[in-house]
């Protein structure tokens, strides 16, 4: 029996610890701090209950006592005032600090045992079968008002569950439910288990139970405080409501605003479903429905008599974890009044600014087009290039999307295709004799030749300038200043290397290369499909970057197809 009472200390001392590591693990800021305290302290009372059973004196049974008395006297302290915070009801300062003067009071007068007969007025100390224990115990006054105090914590908590039951409905039932569990079991445990025998304590038990109830209540915590997500207090009463529910549908809670905005959520209680209520069942249901099925229709519009409000669907996260979903109301009657107003002006106008725009566009594309076959004039090593080139990006753009390699974008994909003929703009101010020689450059000549990239892309800057289209603007810098750049940072004018050179650059560089090798020069002839394409394999990993290599694999049909039958007409 007695050995069993020593490894009953042990093991619920050990579990005590362990549940604390839990809860650090799961800690968030918004917690409460009296959790932290609960948690902190019941470790060290468990800790008293193994000191005592492996006390060899009276001395040490006196030290483990005076711990053990760290717990009767603040952890009831501090789970009264957690209870308080979890049933929403408010006490003073004042308050709270009076209750802690009380414990403190009471531990200091336990301090007394063994030297004043306030606490205990007599004890003694025995070891039986290797376990130490205090026994004949004569208790003092100081220990009767021990007892006065640990009732009045019990009747407090109860008188808070009680009332948070009949009074507070945005208070889980479920919470309340597993702080009856916990203050129930205490309460048996504290007073009934001495009746049972005296030779264990089964305050270790209550402890580690109330460590385990306490974790489940925290983790259902982080469903119901709606200001996790970012909501703080000016938003309670602010013009944005929110609504948290679970994925069964159930109610989490809600804010202020929220409530004001659909008066039947008042009603409904803490985790009851929200189909209870004809406005949620008519209107929210419907959304988490659509929202459930396909999450792309996550806005929808919610009008009263005098207003209209935007409410975005979304899930409700605990950390990274999803939970359940929230919705977010935001009061939008002004802008939607305004785009009722634009409506039918917009709607006259839409016919005449997209044919502007599209002549305007038109001017701009075949301007480009212009200046680029005017650049190709100049140089007789490279006639149709640019018309080639701009067609094997099309088909290599095909392939990227179809191998989702990348996550291009439509705009992304369209604005690097019409980029593509400005490539080599850059090439107008490269002097003649370089330009047009008819075979390999010499060293000073190619670092002529090379200044034609930096160049490129000054020249695009000044022709896009004025552009609204930024990111066109951009890609198109990008292709005219890095299609020369090498994967391994071999390249120039800059030497970038990997992830460094633009996308749209290392995939101008693939269609720029390949068209160089298949066709005809003045000073070489075109290679053959096959030689063309072992050099461009052996290059990836070295002069392009290998994750486009499958895409290139799968464009080398189409690739070899559109070459022939561009051969064949100029032929």
């Amino acid at each position: 029996m007695d050995l069993n009472a020593k490894i009953f200390y042990d093991f619920y001392f050990v579990a005590s610890v362990i549940l604390a590591g839990v809860y650090v693990y799961k800690w968030h800021k918004h917690f409460s701090v009296y959790f932290n305290l609960i948690f902190f302290l019941i470790p060290i009372n468990n800790l008293g209950y193994v000191w005592m059973a492996h006390a060899k004196s009276l001395r040490e049974a006196m030290l483990a006592n005076k711990i053990l008395y760290i717990g009767g006297c603040f952890n009831m302290l501090f789970i009264a005032l957690a209870i308080f915070v979890l049933c929403q009801i408010t006490i003073s300062n004042w308050l709270r600090l009076g209750m802690f003067i009380l414990s403190l009071s009471i531990y200091a007068l336990s301090l007394t045992i063994g030297v004043s007969p306030v606490f205990y007025k007599s004890v003694d100390f025995v070891i039986e079968d290797g376990v130490g224990r205090l026994t004949n115990k004569v208790y003092g006054w100081g220990h009767t008002l021990f007892y006065i105090m640990i009732i009045s914590y019990f009747i407090l908590t109860f008188a808070a569950l009680v009332y948070c039951v009949k009074k507070k409905k945005q208070v889980s039932r479920k919470i309340l439910r597993m702080l009856f569990v916990s203050e129930s079991i205490s309460v048996v445990l504290f007073f009934g288990g001495r009746f049972i025998t005296d030779k264990i304590d089964f305050l270790p038990l209550s402890y580690v139970l109330a460590e385990i109830i306490y974790l489940m209540i925290i983790h259902r915590i982080c469903l119901y405080d709606i200001t996790e997500s970012g909501i703080d207090s000016l938003l309670e009463k602010g013009t944005t409501g929110f609504v948290s529910v679970d994925f069964k549908y159930n109610y989490l809670g809600s804010n202020y605003t929220a409530r004001k905005i659909f008066p039947e959520m008042s009603e409904i209680v803490i985790d009851s479903p929200i189909n209870t209520k004809e406005s949620m069942k008519k209107y929210v249901v419907p959304w988490l429905d659509e929202f459930k099925k396909n999450e792309s229709k996550d806005k929808h519009l919610y009008k009263t008599k005098d207003r209209v409000f935007n409410v975005d669907v979304n899930y409700l996260f605990d950390g990274k974890t999803k939970r359940g979903y929230q919705l977010v109301i935001t009061d939008d009657t002004k802008d939607q009044k305004y785009i009722s107003l634009l409506s039918k002006f917009n709607s006259s106008l839409k016919d005449q600014v997209n044919r502007k725009t599209a002549h305007i566009v038109e001017m701009h594309n075949n301007l480009i087009m212009s200046m680029a076959a005017m650049v190709e004039s100049r140089d007789n090593s490279t006639g149709g290039h640019i018309r080639r080139t701009s067609d094997c990006i099309r088909i290599l753009v095909d392939e990227i999307k179809k191998q989702k390699v990348f996550n291009l974008s439509e705009d992304f994909c369209k604005d690097l295709i019409k980029a593509a003929p400005m490539h080599d703009l850059g090439k107008i101010a490269v002097d003649d004799q370089v330009l047009r020689k008819p075979g390999k450059f010499e060293p000073e000549e190619f670092e002529k030749m090379k200044k034609h990239a930096a160049e490129g892309a000054r020249i695009v800057h000044e022709i896009l300038k004025s552009t609204d289209d930024a990111d066109f603007k951009i890609i198109a810098e990008n292709v005219a200043h890095y299609h020369h750049e090498r994967w391994d940072g071999s390249g120039y004018p800059n030497g970038l290397k990997g992830d460094k050179i633009p996308l749209e650059a290392r995939i101008m560089a693939i269609a720029d290369v390949y068209d160089a090798l298949v066709s005809r020069r003045v000073y070489k002839d075109s290679m053959s499909f096959e030689q063309a394409d072992k050099i461009i394999m052996e290059s990836f990993g070295k002069h392009f970057d290998k994750r486009l290599e499958p895409c290139y694999v799968s464009a080398r049909p189409r690739l070899e197809e559109y070459y022939l039958k561009i051969s064949s007409y100029e032929s």
